[in-house]
């Protein structure tokens, strides 16, 4: 198996962090992302939509999205698990999982595309909207502030044990701190240690942004 990747783009990230917790070794291709390789007519090929991750199996068909990307490597390799062992553990997951990629990695994103980085690299291809920022910033400020009442009560995000759920918030916050300016509140001392708790995981040390 063949992984199409790029090592600081966050959904990737997802997915190298779930294959080291279950310590899977996968060849790994770089994308160049800046020259819009995801774009080329070959790589179309491999996912129609020009995204990374792409996995290309054994059999030559190929996966995309990170998260049926790490719900295949699931399947095959159940522990331990990243999504759940119980009924109740599986949905509780993907309930927490879901709310952190439509509250805030894609509000991360709408602030990516219209920040200062975007507006340097890839001058022509977006047309930057500065209010959709200010309601993206403010939305992501706040979702940090429920995270840290919520994490008051419990160790992790979908609840005591480490799950698909933390990976995804920490490659998202990674990347919103480091790419787009959008650090958490120091005050937030509850996401504060839990980020200090995943940050120090053998996954995301082998794996940083």
């Amino acid at each position: 198996m063949k992984l199409y990747t790029h090592p600081t783009a966050p959904n990737p990230r997802r997915v190298h962090v779930f294959l080291s917790e279950k310590n899977i070794e996968v060849e790994r291709i770089t994308v160049d992302l800046q020259t819009g390789e995801h774009k080329s007519p070959e790589f179309i090929q491999k996912n129609s939509h020009g995204q990374i991750p792409v996995l290309e199996l054994d059999d030559g068909s190929y996966l995309s999205e990170s998260i049926a990307i790490c719900r295949y490597f699931e399947a095959l390799h159940p522990m331990p698990t990243m999504f759940g062992s119980t009924p109740k553990d599986i949905g509780r997951i993907d309930m927490h999982l879901r709310r952190t990629e439509l509250m805030l990695m894609r509000n991360i994103g709408v602030s990516w595309v219209n920040g200062p980085i975007v507006a340097k690299m890839a001058a022509g291809r977006f047309v930057q909207i500065p209010e959709a920022k200010e309601q993206s910033d403010a939305a992501v400020n706040a979702y940090y502030q429920k995270m840290d009442g919520e994490l008051a009560g419990r160790k992790m995000i979908a609840g005591d044990d480490y799950s698909i759920a933390d990976i995804t918030a920490m490659c998202a916050i990674d990347f919103a701190e480091q790419l787009v300016g959008l650090k958490p509140d120091i005050e937030l001392e509850h996401l504060a240690r839990w980020r200090g708790e995943v940050a120090n995981r053998p996954s995301a040390r082998q794996n940083p942004l």
